[in-house]
């Protein structure tokens, strides 16, 4: 797994930063394509209902969910 890498965005009128793995901002920005909105938006999205949970750990488990629910629905629809 590669290192982390830092990135600073705005969110809600501040500027913060955000360290992930790479394989992390490649799975958010694959989840943000899928739903027509920019990183920083989704970002922004999962900041607003992450609770106590600081922001790196929110992303992570973000995508991770999005991910078993994508296995989820092709294991529905494999069928036996």
């Amino acid at each position: 797994m590669s290192s982390e890498r830092k990135r600073s965005l705005s969110i809600a009128g501040h500027r913060t930063s955000i360290s992930l793995e790479d394989e992390f901002w490649e799975a958010l920005k694959e989840i943000a394509a899928t739903e027509g909105q920019p990183v920083s938006a989704l970002v922004v999205e999962v900041d607003s209902r992450r609770g106590e949970l600081n922001l790196s750990s929110a992303l992570r488990l973000h995508a991770l969910s999005h991910y078993r629910r994508l296995a989820a629905e092709h294991q529905g629809s494999a069928g036996p």
